[in-house]
């Protein structure tokens, strides 16, 4: 199905829901009424319906041809004591649940998202998890655009809940051909791609004075009841195995800082994604609040620091207010 023909049966849909409540209202009040001898207009309702499904379409309109395309560049500062002298100035820029199937009717779009990236100059890029939705078939048309992509340590990569194929149908009844198909994604982005993968394990940069920057990564793991069903794959204490040096974490689902992270082990920095911010938002408020605890940007407590993406792509083909974001982190030691 292509993602036009989703994105308008799922307006039709909707539309269709919108129309009905006012007139549910109506027909429940008239029903009510009547035996009061009291006719109620049917007008104010019917109205009240058109004015809904006019502005629902409207928004989804917007949402789907001007605002899922609405690139936004986050600058940040983060110091920290810990952070090497040698690291002063060290650029990661960060970006999250890509949903390649996003582009699959503008794939320039995702071109120029990836010039976006390249044009931050970056020391090294860290991704969290969600490259795609339902598989490696859907990355394979953007290899070429996926290797452009250009950073000085590299690609450093983490695999999603949704790089684990767990809400794909054919796979439910199926367990070791979900884990084959996740195998290949695993291959792909290591192989084809040529980054860094990190599944439970760490990655080491170390400067010439010796001092290490150490990218800590794990599956998706989740370490509370926030959203929808997900899965449980990560293993903190592996990924720091043999880790020294000022750690970040790349973790998919922002529960797991609370839940492993915060006051229990030495990681300073947290980089996640996975909320979208509900692809929906007006200010600083989403509706993602009422189903996770961290949904966007940058969380401070006790020292520790957890920064959320909300991504690229989409699961829904649209974006209202929560425009796709590039996070571009500036390290800062203050022993330089």
């Amino acid at each position: 199905m292509c993602i036009f023909t989703m994105m308008l049966g799922f307006c039709l849909v909707m539309a269709a829901v919108l129309a009905l409540i006012p007139n549910i209202l109506w027909l429940l009040a008239w029903g009510i009424l009547k035996p009061f001898g009291y006719a109620l207009p049917y007008a104010p309702f019917g109205w009240t319906a058109l004015g809904l499904v006019l502005l629902f379409w409207i928004l989804m309109a917007y949402g789907f041809f001007v605002g899922r395309w609405q690139l936004k560049v986050n600058h940040l500062e983060y110091a920290n004591s810990e952070i090497p002298a040698a690291f002063d100035g060290f650029k990661i820029v960060h970006i999250s649940d890509l949903h390649l199937s996003t582009f699959d009717d503008q794939p320039q779009q995702l071109q120029r998202f990836v010039d976006a990236v390249n044009e931050q100059n970056p020391d090294l890029i860290c991704f969290t998890g969600d490259l795609v939705t339902r598989g490696v078939a859907e990355a394979e048309p953007y290899t070429e655009v996926l290797k452009s992509l250009k950073a000085k340590y590299g690609i450093v990569s983490v695999l999603g809940n949704h790089d684990f194929l767990i809400y794909v149908p054919e796979f439910k009844d199926h367990p070791d051909e979900r884990t084959n198909a996740v195998n290949q994604l695993d291959d792909y982005e290591r192989d084809v791609l040529g980054w860094h993968l990190l599944r439970n394990e760490n990655f080491r940069i170390t400067a010439e004075d010796g001092s290490q920057l150490c990218i800590l990564g794990i599956d998706n793991k989740n370490c509370s009841q926030q959203g929808f069903r997900t899965i449980d794959a990560g293993d903190l204490s592996k990924a720091l195995e043999g880790s020294d040096g000022f750690r970040i974490l790349l973790s998919h689902d922002p529960s797991q800082w609370d839940g492993e992270v915060l006051g229990k082990e030495d990681i300073p920095l947290t980089l996640s994604g996975h909320t979208h911010a509900a692809q929906f938002a007006i200010g600083n408020w989403t509706p993602a609040s009422w189903m996770f605890k961290h949904v966007m940007g940058r969380y401070d407590e006790n020292g520790q620091t957890l920064y959320v993406n909300i991504g690229l792509g989409c699961t829904a083909p649209f974006r209202l207010g929560a425009h796709p974001e590039i996070t571009d982190i500036v390290l800062r030691s203050s022993k330089n």
